[in-house]
């Protein structure tokens, strides 16, 4: 048997690197700067973030009458829209205002901790998710089905009954 190599490695011999191994040099003028490169970049994205500038706080309920009055304004627009005729050439421009006033009712109110107990929030909730949800997924000229229909405007009758009672 002849082996193709004719040099042997032997467990004495030292073995040489295809290429010189240079050390890199830490002393660099761009390693100098680095630091304070950090430093400056830091500072100069804490002066110019707009959240210290503008502080970003969530909206609050000013008082329980807006929260009374504006929870009836959706009720009527829901109302009003999930019982439009579905010829009706004004349905599509009425669901883009009912999701827009209903979007701005849920983010408004949603993370107010005194309301999420309210029969009344909960239930105005439940049906803007039913009456969302369905514009969502069928399209804003879909008729709402008669037993979802009854459901959210059982759901309308009985947050706004519970609103007059305060709850």
């Amino acid at each position: 048997m002849a082996m193709a190599s004719s040099t042997l490695i032997t467990p004495t011999s030292k073995p040489t690197p295809l290429f010189p191994i240079k050390p890199k040099s830490t002393t660099t003028i761009a390693a100098a700067y680095q630091p304070r490169r950090r430093e400056f970049l830091s500072l100069a994205t804490i002066i110019l973030s707009p959240a210290c500038l503008f502080p970003v706080t969530p909206a609050l309920a000013a008082s329980d009458e807006e929260y009374v009055k504006e929870t009836e304004e959706v009720i009527t627009k829901v109302r009003s829209t999930i019982n439009m005729d579905k010829n009706d050439p004004n349905v599509a421009a009425a669901v883009a205002e009912l999701r827009e006033s209903s979007n701005s009712w849920v983010a408004k109110y949603r993370r107010e901790k005194a309301l999420l107990g309210r029969v009344s929030f909960r239930d105005i909730y439940s049906a803007i998710n039913a009456v969302s949800g369905h514009y969502i997924s069928f399209g804003p000229t879909a008729p709402i089905p008669a037993k979802r229909k009854a459901r959210i405007l059982e759901e309308m009758d009985a947050a706004e009954k519970a609103l007059l009672r305060g709850r």
